[in-house]
């Protein structure tokens, strides 16, 4: 059998087999840490099979290492499984980050291992489902499985009181539109008779999936909210600085952004085009006021961990801002941008947990000094700074920049206006990243460094943090690699949704030999 047809399959159930071996082990001594960094190394080494066999010179809107078989007759449910330049980094992303969450787990999570390890192993399947389904009632089935295990893991190895309380609040918040969004998808099929993905796009290019203008708007803002909420879109991010305070480091490494963020540009996008235009301009307010409302918040706080919360609002807004453009330049912004989250988002909070481990507290009040007691740790901290503030030569930068760009260049309704309050957001960013640097390791000795012997970074952690930075560089550097495959797919969607006559034709002229557009499209799709 030809691996390229079932690679997706495996990717996506090495990790429910690892988690089924792991309930049936007993819980001694390091065996769980043990077993779940073997699967999670072994799931990411499967992942690299996806960019090096990919057909980065393929057709825009085409989906690789596809599998495709009828799974249930009535109602006509597929076991469709593909990937294209948007979700294979994304799964490359999930299959890196998981052995570094394990990493970092190993001596915080020290009672109930065995619960702890496999739920984190059953996230890692819903989330590599997510990214793979193109049957909408496969995916559906994958969102919401990956609802269960972050609840359970934020009630059961929350860090105060108050864990059950965010975990509820979570979940409530996640599976109330989700629900909604399930009346949408049957509705979808009533009216098409399928959930193939590839299917209903080529519907709604036409203006084939209903005659009902008013139905159809009440089913995109069913699929957009519930993404919204995910993502999470101010002002709908009530869940996320109680949930990000409680959880673990290695469930909140990839709580917020990934899963939202590419639902909105797979499904939103792909059946919706015309309502996503439409709806465009708010998305674009609520995104830059996002950057400027997370950023004043994290100024503010003494919670480190409150502080990660409310900047990563203000990070996920930047992809909401790019994306909804519908420019080149910024939907492959927001692509790159989400990827670098993941990136600098999770060394962020790795290091936090490292700090948490040492001192068992998030009071900025309380640390000063430790500069000169922990010379590694700072000098990672300082470098993840300068990634999540865009320094240049650094990943964050060629996100924000191409962002920004986009933005400039949209079509937009008042989109100068809405870009220049974002970009005061870089400045509130690097304010509240760098006082913080000030505060916990080059202010006077704080209460915690005087009565609690610290230590520097040991190699699992270093292990863990070093391949973050390493990235942080490369995809600074090097970002043409990632943008090769991410181009297709900005280019594609730009191409669908943005001209406001969605079934105008539309051309590109490219240099020779670029992948990057020489002027803009007609009308809208600029670069």
């Amino acid at each position: 059998m030809n691996l390229d047809h079932s690679i997706l399959s495996i990717i996506t159930f090495v990790p429910l087999v690892g988690a089924v071996l792991l309930a049936l082990l007993p819980d001694r001594g390091k065996l769980m840490q043990w077993g779940a960094l073997a699967v999670t190394l072994i799931t990411f080494a499967i992942t690299l099979h996806l960019p090096v066999h990919y057909n980065y010179a393929a057709a825009s809107g085409a989906f690789q290492f596809a599998t495709d078989n009828p799974w249930i007759a009535t109602p006509a449910i597929r076991y469709h499984l593909g990937v294209d330049g948007l979700s294979m980094w994304l799964i490359v992303l999930t299959g890196f980050l998981a052995p570094l969450g394990v990493l970092i787990s190993w001596r915080t999570v020290s009672e109930r291992k065995k619960l702890f390890y496999t739920l984190f192993l059953l996230q890692q399947v819903a989330m590599l489902g997510i990214f793979v389904s193109l049957d909408l009632f496969l995916y559906y089935a994958f969102w919401e499985l990956s609802l269960v295990p972050m609840t359970i893991l934020i009630a059961t190895f929350g860090r105060t009181e108050n864990r059950r309380s965010a975990a509820i609040k979570f979940f409530l918040y996640a599976f109330i539109p989700s629900a909604v969004m399930l009346v949408g998808i049957l509705w979808l099929y009533v009216n098409t008779g399928t959930f193939d993905m590839p299917q209903l796009a080529q519907l709604a290019a036409t203006h084939g999936i209903s005659g009902n203008s008013a139905a159809l708007w009440l089913a995109s803002l069913s699929f957009l909210i519930a993404f919204a909420v995910k993502v999470p879109v101010f002002p709908l991010h009530g869940w996320l600085s109680d949930a990000i305070s409680e959880a673990p480091t290695a469930a909140v490494m990839v709580l917020a952004g990934k899963l939202g963020l590419y639902s909105i540009l797979r499904f939103s996008f792909g059946i919706f085009p015309e309502q996503s235009r439409h709806i465009a301009p708010l998305m674009i307010a609520l995104g830059a006021i996002g950057i400027v409302y997370g950023a004043l918040l994290a100024l503010v706080q003494k919670d480190l961990k409150r502080l990660a919360a409310y900047g990563t609002l203000g990070h996920v807004s930047l992809v909401i801002l790019g994306i909804f453009t519908f420019t080149i330049a910024g939907l492959d912004g927001g692509i790159y941008q989400t990827l670098n989250e993941g990136i600098g988002g999770g060394a962020l909070f790795m290091l936090l947990g490292i700090l948490y481990e040492r001192y068992s507290t998030y009071d900025m009040r309380e640390y000063g000094g430790l500069a000169a007691k922990l010379p590694w740790m700072v000098t990672l901290f300082v470098i993840t700074t300068l990634s999540v503030v865009g320094l240049p030569m650094l990943n964050g930068f060629v996100g924000e920049f191409l962002v920004f760009s986009g933005t400039m260049q949209s079509t937009i309704a008042h989109h100068v206006g809405w870009t220049v309050l974002a970009t005061t957001g870089v400045i509130l960013t690097a304010a509240y990243m760098l006082l913080m640097i000030q505060k916990v390791f080059y202010s006077n000795l704080g209460l915690k460094p005087r009565s609690v012997t610290g230590w520097d970074l040991d190699v699992r952690e270093h292990l863990a943090l070093w391949p973050m930075i390493a990235l942080m560089l490369l995809m600074g550097i090097a970002s043409p690699y990632w943008m090769q495959s991410i181009d297709t797919v900005g280019t594609y969607l730009a191409n669908q949704i943005g001209s406001p006559d969605l079934t105008a034709p539309k051309t590109i002229t490219r240099l020779p030999g670029s992948s990057f557009p020489m002027r803009p499209y007609q009308e809208g799709g600029q670069r």
